[in-house]
């Protein structure tokens, strides 16, 4: 497999590249910083779309869908919001042959679009919470793309709330943060990620508090895996988001935004691949297992295909490659490099022997079980292995943290890894001379473990590493 991919050791960037493209889950577009995702990157994100539209949705927001064009003036009209995203704004200035009026803005994110129609939705206390999600494109002009992690055009979701109280907004910020991000990220992605929250410096643009999920990567970066915010009543104010409250007087309301976008496949790809290929946990998987006829002939295509429907009337999500014309080697290699999580091979030998053979993507191994027995050893190893990619997964971070006392030990540790250090030996001017150093303070939180509400707490451990 080593002339498949080049390995991770060797060149951990270049694996990544390689992989996207022989497992064929992504290509470069023709306008520079575009992807094209093709069918089988495509397949894991809409299960990662399924999987997280329905937290959304359990979390009481609604799906709507708002206007890709943006005028220029909604973006203007809250400063700090334009000014952190002005390098990135891809701008229309012409359509249908005509110079426009006013220029209008691909979105890079729809805050503004959507403070427009909230203030004109929400008129009394009985309006609110207004919890709208979208699921979108959006364009944020990249100088160094990279596939998955940054792109000009990517997908995502992304919801706005408008509350009634400050209080209100953060807690459906964290809730959304926890219930959807954090449990979506755990327990399907299998990919274990530091909840926290982001410094002044690193936080959203317009945003009053910004709430992170960094995952490590097998290299020992960081990557931000999704963001809630706090937008206090900045939006609000800005857009004119009013409310009549109970007692009769109006007030502005408080909103939130919250996103996750298909970098999370970049994630999944650099948490979880080896030098064999992508390993896909099987919550996730859109091909659960996958039946391979290894020779056909003497009953072997037919007791594969029983095999695929046990399998399917099992409720796991099952594919047959029965293409006995092309080499076997060659189609158990793309099954490897896609990170199929089980693998069930059918040849002459074994099943006359009574047995199929069980492959497992996560550890490699190899397991004649009798053909009775696949359903129930199938989804047994489902449940192993998607617990065992999460605890691989969480070793690796724990054995790439270091607990340090000083700034200078904590750029240190970034070299292979992340450092944990108090906030107050970082501080502000600290995680500027970091941030020089192309170290970045990926979250802070308390000494629990807890997200804190400021960065003016006490006792705040910062964690600080290299990302992408």
């Amino acid at each position: 497999m080593a002339r498949v991919l080049t390995p991770r050791a060797e060149d951990f960037p270049r694996w990544y590249q390689d992989l996207i493209a022989k497992a064929k889950l992504a290509d470069n577009g023709p306008v520079r910083g575009t992807m094209v995702i093709r069918p089988a990157g495509y397949a894991i994100w809409e299960r990662m779309q399924a999987e997280m539209d329905a937290r959304i949705k359990d979390a009481g927001a609604e799906n709507a869908y708002f206007p890709l064009f943006i005028p220029e003036s909604y973006l203007k009209r809250e400063a700090e919001h334009v000014e952190g995203f002005s390098p990135e704004l891809a701008v229309v200035t012409h359509g249908g042959g005509k110079q426009l009026a006013e220029p209008v803005v691909v979105r890079p994110t729809s805050e503004t679009v959507i403070g427009e129609f909230m203030a004109k939705w929400v008129d009394s206390y009985r309006d609110l919470p207004l919890l709208l999600n979208q699921w979108a494109n959006v364009v944020r002009w990249e100088l160094r793309p990279r596939i998955f992690l940054r792109t000009s055009e990517f997908l995502w979701q992304e919801g706005h709330t408008a509350h009634a109280t400050g209080s209100d907004a953060r807690a459906y910020a964290r809730k959304i943060l926890h219930e959807a991000y954090e449990d979506l990220m755990v327990n399907v992605l299998a990919i274990p990620v530091q909840v926290g929250l982001k410094t002044a410096r690193e936080r959203f643009a317009g945003a009053t508090a910004t709430y992170t999920l960094e995952g490590m990567m097998g290299d020992g970066k960081a990557l931000q895996l999704g963001t809630s915010h706090e937008l206090g009543q900045n939006f609000a104010k800005a857009f004119d988001i009013t409310y009549s409250s109970a007692e009769g007087g109006r007030e502005h309301a408080w909103t939130t935004s919250w996103g996750t976008s298909t970098r999370m496949l970049g994630g999944l790809i650099m948490c979880h691949g080896d030098d064999n290929g992508l390993r896909v946990p099987p919550k996730l998987a859109p091909i659960q297992v996958y039946v391979m006829v290894v020779k056909d002939g003497e009953g072997v295509g037919e007791a594969a295909a029983k095999l695929r429907d046990a399998l399917r009337d099992a409720g796991v999500r099952v594919a047959l490659d029965d293409r006995t014309d092309t080499p076997f080697g060659r189609r158990a290699v793309d099954a490897e490099l896609r990170g199929y999580p089980v693998r069930v091979e059918v040849g002459p030998r074994d099943l006359a022997a009574g047995n199929a053979v069980l492959v497992r993507r996560t550890d490699g191994s190899k397991t004649p079980v009798p053909v009775a027995g696949v359903v129930d050893a199938v989804l047994a190893a489902l449940t192993d292995d998607q617990r065992a990619l999460y605890e691989q997964a969480l070793a690796h971070r724990e054995s790439r943290t270091r607990e340090v006392a000083t700034l200078a030990e904590a750029i240190e540790a970034a070299a292979t890894g992340w450092a944990r250090v108090p906030w107050s030996a970082v501080g502000v001017a600290g995680e500027a001379e970091a941030n020089a150093q192309g170290v970045t303070v990926r979250c802070l939180l308390r000494a629990d473990g807890s997200v804190p509400d400021s960065e003016d707490e006490a006792d705040l451990v910062a964690i600080l590493a290299r990302a992408y």
